[in-house]
Formats: C-alpha cells, sequence, structure tokens
C-alpha cells in the first residue's frame, strides 16, 4: 500500500505472533497498521475504559508536568489552550488549569465528543497519547494546524519508532490493538511541511512541538 503520509510505496513488516501486517514507508519512516486489523469505535472504547489514570496518580501528573515545562513553556506561557484527545478524565487540562496559566478547553471523541473547539482559534493546542491511534494522521495534523493561530503551537507527545524491523516486531508500544500509526522525527517533519507547520522542538523519543507558519 501507499504510505498514509507522503505516498510513497511501503514494505511490509509482518508480525508473525499476532498474524498483523503493519507497513513502514521507506521515505518518510511512517508505520501504518492493515487497515483489516483496526479495531471498532465500539471495541477501542472498551479498552480505553479500562484506563484509570487520575490526577491522584502523582508519576502521571508529573508526567504532563514535564510535558508541559518542556514542550510548551518555552514558546507560550499563556493563552487559549485546547487538549485535543483528553481522554476519559481530563487530566492534563486538571493539570494545567491548577499550575499554569492558560484558558482552557478541551475535546475527546469518545468522552468529550461536543465539538467545542469549532469557530475558536488556540494560541496553543496539546495531544498526548493521541496520534498513534489516529488511522489518517494528515487529516488530524491538518485539522489541528487550522485552528491554530498563526505562530501558534502543537504539542503531541506518542512514543516514536527506531525504525528497525527487528525492534518493531517485539516493541511493546505497538501491542495495544488501539495503537495503528508510527512516527519517527522524520515523519513529523514531513507532516509538518504538508500541513503548514514548522517543527520546532524534538525530544526524539517521545515528544514534539510544532509551530504554525
Amino acid at each position: 500500500m501507499d504510505c498514509k503520509v507522503c505516498g510513497s510505496t511501503t514494505i511490509r513488516v509482518y508480525d508473525k505472533q499476532f498474524d498483523i501486517n503493519y507497513f513502514r514507508c521507506p521515505d518518510c519512516e511512517f508505520i501504518s497498521m492493515d487497515q483489516s486489523r483496526i479495531v471498532s469505535f465500539h471495541e477501542e472504547r472498551k479498552i480505553y475504559d479500562m484506563h484509570n489514570n487520575t490526577i491522584e496518580n502523582q508519576g502521571y501528573v508529573d508526567m504532563f508536568k514535564e510535558f508541559i515545562d518542556t514542550c510548551v513553556l518555552p514558546y507560550k506561557k499563556q493563552g487559549k489552550l485546547l487538549d485535543f484527545g483528553s481522554g476519559p478524565e481530563p487530566v492534563l487540562v486538571q493539570v494545567i488549569d491548577r499550575d499554569y496559566k492558560f484558558e482552557t478547553m478541551h475535546y475527546d471523541l469518545h468522552y468529550s465528543p461536543t465539538r467545542v473547539y469549532e469557530g475558536h482559534l488556540f494560541d496553543v493546542i496539546v495531544s498526548t497519547e493521541v496520534v498513534e491511534h489516529i488511522n489518517e494522521p494528515l487529516e488530524f495534523f491538518q485539522l489541528l494546524s487550522s485552528l491554530l493561530r498563526k505562530d501558534g503551537i502543537l504539542s503531541i507527545m506518542t512514543l516514536f519508532h527506531l525504525n528497525d524491523d527487528e525492534h518493531f516486531s517485539g516493541w511493546w508500544y505497538r501491542r495495544d490493538k488501539t495503537h495503528v500509526s508510527f512516527y519517527t522525527p522524520k515523519t513529523l517533519i514531513r507532516i509538518a511541511n504538508l500541513c503548514g507547520l514548522d517543527l520546532i522542538y524534538t525530544d526524539k523519543k517521545r515528544m514534539a512541538t510544532f509551530s504554525k507558519r
């Protein structure tokens, strides 16, 4: 199949343990799961309902604070912020409301499905542990880019793959059935170029920040 990001011909990576095909792009390094193995909306919701992350979980809160301190504050310290994909309990928004100086809104396809972002432009959009669930990444990033003011920032968190087929075959991160898309910093650069963004920061492990052109 062709790459969903750049359109190049992909290389099949077969997972014999779970009998799943993945497709790796040798150009932009994007990896996508075989469409036939993507779970239904209902099954996806059942998996999400098993997550139990709350603001009382200090380790979870510390992860978000590191994300904000690293990916947001060096570029924006206040303004209108959207958490896109906030989860069953919007912990990130709770942390931001408590500890930072942003005006917040949040949206989640399963748990807060009202499209509160429509008609608004944002200074900051954050999306943590979301893009790996997105089947059509270009559509997703184009939407978020359209919601940013000029010079606004988009900060994401996901785990980057190592662009190594053997490592990928044993990688724990892809074993979540709802993880269907996998990225590297090179993928994000290509996405940025296609969506009116510039990649301005990445830790090359799991965090990245874009700026709207």
